[in-house]
């Protein structure tokens, strides 16, 4: 080994797949690296707590139950309407987005359970067992071809010791004594080589079997690839989950909290006053609200009893309901998960918005709660 990195030894080249494989294989334990401590980052975006967590894995402890930023916010937001009055506008308010908060931070608590056991395992489980294999064997390896290299060397430097054992002296200038000499060093030399032949073969037949060992666990990172592909998509699946979930809790919040009157203004006045007399610092300190279904019409349909209308001709879709959805006034129609409907659009509707029948009823129905089908 010393002699290699002093340029001073041959050295044993591998094939050329066999280096595409090795590289392929440093590049997916690199990169998972990475990815496992980002995705972490990700979860758990304190580093103590992170520290902590690892702390307790080694030990093979299980990890306390840690309460969530939106929880911790929920049961600030509880005690303070409990102390500044639950029946104030204000007080009813932190109670409704406290309870809000709760369901997030419960969502996000589920997010980061479903993600650590479907993505984060097995890529932890790859580099602490998979990776800890490849890498013994990758070790084993180079011993062989250090052995392998060593023998070779021996037997070059045997074979050119015998080479000039068998040189012919010269008849004149040498005594019948040398030639017994030269006759036992030539024969010495003979069992060397032969020596050094047997431990080549020796240790070619072990750096083949070693080869081919190593060769067959760095090909099966195509199967590693696969399955880190399919924990990927339980990774975005899981996600997309947290975040729908999300939205639908902070839009119905936004629907409760639009049936506060003077909620948003922290006065008595009505809650929408006339737009000549809102002044700008006042608009600025509204909080936008979701805007109620009426509006949502263009104008001349929001008068426009939905019973009168007809479904297009053509244009209508089957949809399946993903969450449980309560009418906001008469104009909507209240949803069951999973329960199947027909949507269509009308003219000048917002983007937003579809009109659904169930049966003989009909009404307007958000499109984010909805998988339109074919």
């Amino acid at each position: 080994f010393t002699e290699e990195k002093f340029g001073q030894a041959e050295k044993t080249e591998l094939d050329a797949h066999f280096e595409n494989l090795l590289a392929r294989a440093d590049s997916t334990k690199n990169w998972t690296e990475k990815i496992l401590r980002q995705t972490e980052v990700l979860l758990q975006p304190n580093p103590s707590a992170r520290v902590e967590e690892f702390l307790y894995e080694k030990l093979d402890r299980k990890v306390p139950s840690r309460v969530t930023n939106g929880e911790l916010l929920a049961q600030y937001m509880a005690d303070a309407a409990s102390e500044l009055g639950p029946t104030t506008p204000y007080g009813k308010t932190l109670i409704k987005v406290a309870e809000a908060e709760k369901q997030l931070g419960a969502a996000e608590r589920d997010f980061i359970h479903t993600a650590s056991i479907s993505f984060l395992t097995p890529l932890r489980n790859f580099l602490e067992g998979d990776w800890k294999t490849i890498s013994k064997e990758r070790r084993l390896l180079q011993n062989r071809r250090l052995d392998l290299d060593a023998c070779k060397a021996r037997l070059k430097k045997a074979k050119a010791a015998e080479a000039k054992a068998t040189t012919v002296p010269d008849f004149q200038e040498t005594r019948p004594r040398n030639y017994i000499l030269s006759a036992s060093a030539s024969a010495l030399w003979n069992d060397e080589v032969d020596k050094a032949e047997q431990e080549l073969r020796v240790a070619q037949t072990e750096f083949d079997r070693q080869a081919e060992v190593t060769r067959l666990l760095l090909e099966g990172i195509s199967s590693t690839h696969v399955n880190h592909l399919r924990c990927l998509h339980e990774f975005v699946k899981s996600q997309t989950t947290y975040y729908a979930q999300c939205y639908r809790h902070m839009l119905d919040l936004q629907k409760q909290l639009g049936r506060f009157p003077g909620t948003f203004v922290g006065t008595t006045e009505p809650a929408s006053p006339p737009l000549s007399s809102t002044s700008p610092t006042t608009a600025a300190a509204t909080m936008p609200v979701v805007p109620s279904v009426a509006s949502l019409a263009p104008p001349g349909e929001a008068s426009l009893c939905l019973e009168e209308v007809a479904p297009p001709a053509s244009g209508t879709r089957k949809a399946r309901v993903l969450y449980d959805y309560e009418a906001a006034d008469s104009s909507e129609l209240a949803l069951l998960a999973d329960e199947l409907i027909t949507v269509y659009s009308l003219p000048g509707m917002d983007p937003d918005w579809l009109i659904g029948e169930r049966g003989n009823k009909k009404g307007k129905v958000p499109v984010t709660y909805l998988e339109l089908l074919s």
